[in-house]
């Protein structure tokens, strides 16, 4: 069960390497061709989207039909451990959420790029004529 929780933060932190090198400021062709290769790499690792959902359900049910320790009958140590296995859900919970809004953020900057770049050639061409 860890593997899967692995993956995903390790997807989440080339994620955000990602984003954060998306948006330095850098040369106009680096920029060009670093925004070019990402969006050539989005569409297979679309994968993110429907396994972070994926696991948002698997956590959703294991909540639903978790078994409540809140009576007095509860020992310290199985109330210890419920709270634990709270505070993984909210963190794994965190961790899927982040996974797609890194995914969603990263196309949209390339999008905006791509346009920019289009924009600027449409810009070159009236300024020559």
């Amino acid at each position: 069960m860890a593997l899967q929780w692995l993956i995903l933060t390790y997807v989440v932190a080339a994620e955000a390497a990602v984003a954060i090198l998306l948006t330095l400021p850098t040369p106009k062709l680096l920029r060009n061709r670093f925004a070019s290769l990402v969006s050539l790499i989005l569409q297979p690792a679309l994968f993110i989207v429907p396994f972070a959902g994926f696991h948002l359900l698997d956590i959703y049910w294991k909540n639903e039909h978790r078994l409540m320790c809140t009576s007095d009958v509860c020992t310290a140590a199985e109330r210890d451990r419920y709270e634990k296995s709270i505070y993984k859900a909210q963190r794994n919970v965190i961790l899927c959420i982040t996974s797609i809004l890194l995914y969603w953020s990263i196309s949209r900057i390339c999008k905006y790029q791509k346009d920019v770049e289009s924009m600027e050639e449409v810009e070159k061409r009236y300024k020559s004529q």
